[in-house]
């Protein structure tokens, strides 16, 4: 996209492994680092090795090490999540798969809400990348489905083993999910400059809403907090919930603001203000500011109702397990 939009600079790509990337066999909420799959990379950003590093925004944490901000939220892929099913199980959907059928998914906020949706199935832990997993599913008879980011699949070009796709009603995404962000250094004014190109408006204002939404109820992987949202005319809608880990007791509201504002509406000499780690002067400053306003409006709703005790109590259970 980069190379489009300016074919006079050269951009060489430098891949890197993490260490959510390496530790394969322990589900991700156990690990208990914030940033498992960035940190490698910041490191090379500092040390000026690249100069721009690519994530999927839900890997990213709420809040960015001094020093660092994402200059991009690329337009948005399919945000669902996707259930891929074993070659026996081809044709099936989740409520028709057979009593007790084995389930994988290494994701608690995945297991709470299909715990509770589904009652029938048995949800299990599964890790590795998106070939381990499939091979997984594929070569043995250990699950009849597991349940991946549709972004992931659609973006490998494996849509064909997409075999039905939850909507929010039965599965609502995690913060972020399927957007990919541009992190950059934030004094890098000539970098900033340049992958701000790459913002689509809509994705950067759902994902400010639902990232002010966990950062204010302090979530991360080891908690089961899902979000939904759209943007209609003015308008941006934030559903969010939080679940005990069995999905039992859980709690879910919705909000709604204004964001259509212009560009000179009160943008001050603050532009540069990041949002929940984002900077983006394309975008009139009161928008952002609304978006995250009403992430953060969600999750007092939320607090004020008892979310805090829910998570609380399912901070425990995961790391006492």
């Amino acid at each position: 996209m980069l190379s489009q939009r300016f074919p006079a600079v050269q951009f060489e790509i430098v891949a890197m492994s993490t260490t959510g990337d390496k530790i394969l066999d322990t589900a991700l909420s156990k690990i208990g680092e914030k940033s498992l799959f960035t940190k490698e990379l910041e490191n090379a950003l500092e040390k000026r090795e690249v100069d721009l590093v690519v994530h999927s925004l839900k890997d990213l944490p709420t809040s960015l090490p001094p020093g660092f901000t994402i200059g991009a939220v690329c337009k948005r892929e399919n945000p669902h999540d996707a259930v891929v099913f074993h070659p026996k199980s081809i044709g099936k959907t989740l409520s028709t798969l057979p009593e007790r059928s084995v389930v994988g998914t290494s994701s608690l906020r995945r297991a709470a809400q299909l715990r509770r949706k589904f009652p029938h199935l048995d949800f299990r832990n599964i890790r590795g990348n998106l070939n381990t997993r499939l091979k997984k599913l594929d070569e043995r008879e250990d699950f009849s489905a597991i349940i991946l980011a549709a972004a992931g699949l659609l973006r490998m070009g494996w849509e064909s083993r997409i075999g039905q796709i939850l909507n929010p009603e039965d599965c609502m995404y995690a913060v972020g999910q399927g957007a990919l962000a541009v992190e950059v250094r934030a004094k890098d004014q000539d970098i900033l400059n340049m992958v701000s190109a790459l913002h689509d408006s809509e994705t950067v204002l759902r994902c400010i809403a639902e990232r002010a939404f966990l950062r204010h109820l302090e979530g991360g992987c080891s908690v089961p907090v899902a979000v939904s949202t759209m943007l209609k005319e003015s308008q941006l809608y934030l559903t969010g919930a939080v679940y005990s880990l069995d999905g039992s007791d859980s709690l879910q509201e919705t909000m709604q603001t204004n964001v259509l504002f212009s560009q000179q509406d009160g943008d001050g000499p603050n532009d540069d203000t990041q949002h929940v780690g984002i900077t983006a002067k394309t975008i009139p400053h009161c928008a952002l500011g609304a978006a995250e306003a009403l992430g953060i409006n969600l999750a007092n709703l939320l607090l004020s109702k008892g979310a805090k005790q829910i998570l609380t109590v399912a901070r425990q259970l995961n790391d006492a397990q």
